[in-house]
């Protein structure tokens, strides 16, 4: 197994995860503009998609129309992790920045390994050989009930991905995989409530990240 390592410093690299439709675009941007008031060089990216190779990848696994076959799905997620961990994230923490990424490796173990029904250790290894073992150095989990994010997702009349549109069984699962996660590592995680009001979110998250930051800088 790769070995984990901790985020470049003196670069901060910060992910988001939860479920769909609990938020996590909201509060990136939230967070963003946040940070950059403060002076903060920010990089705000996502998985899949976050390079031009992570685009083509990510129109594969969210808009394909045939089969694609759990396994094939956590090594496509993978490629694009090494992709985009090699030429975006490494880069932009070496230089000092912020990283502020909407999912990562959790959001794999979630959705390939809980929603389907795979191995969670091994996707959750095949992702860090993919990254090279880079942990973040927090992760915020927006949680919310499943129903909920559905109702969320229904609101907004959208065209559902691949993984939008699975049954609430398959995003119940995803839910209970994501805070297991958090409480195999509350060092790294942040678990707020996704049902409360966003500035509420969004404050509870530039607390822990304040505080990290002068940990880091004081």
């Amino acid at each position: 197994m790769t070995a984990e390592v901790p985020a470049v410093v003196p670069g901060l690299f910060i992910t988001l995860e939860g479920g769909d439709g609990c938020g996590k675009t909201t509060q990136s941007e939230l967070l963003t503009d946040w940070l950059e008031q403060r002076g903060r060089t920010v990089l705000r990216t996502r998985e899949p998609g976050g390079t031009d190779v992570g685009v083509a990848i990510r129109e594969i696994v969210l808009h394909h129309r045939g089969e694609i076959p759990p396994r094939a799905e956590a090594l496509l997620y993978a490629a694009d992790r090494a992709q985009h961990i090699a030429t975006a994230v490494r880069p932009a923490l070496a230089r000092g920045d912020v990283v502020i990424q909407d999912r990562y490796l959790d959001s794999s173990v979630a959705y390939q390994g809980a929603g389907r029904v795979l191995d969670a250790t091994e996707v959750r290894d095949l992702s860090l050989w993919a990254a090279e073992g880079l942990l973040p150095a927090l992760t915020i989990l927006l949680d919310l009930d499943e129903s909920v994010a559905r109702g969320r997702l229904d609101a907004a009349n959208k065209r559902f991905d691949r993984l939008e549109a699975e049954k609430n069984d398959f995003h119940r699962r995803v839910r209970e995989a994501f805070l297991a996660l958090a409480a195999g590592e509350p060092e790294r995680f942040l678990v707020v409530d996704a049902a409360l009001p966003v500035a509420e979110i969004a404050a509870v998250i530039r607390d822990r990240v304040a505080a990290l930051l002068e940990r880091r800088h004081p």
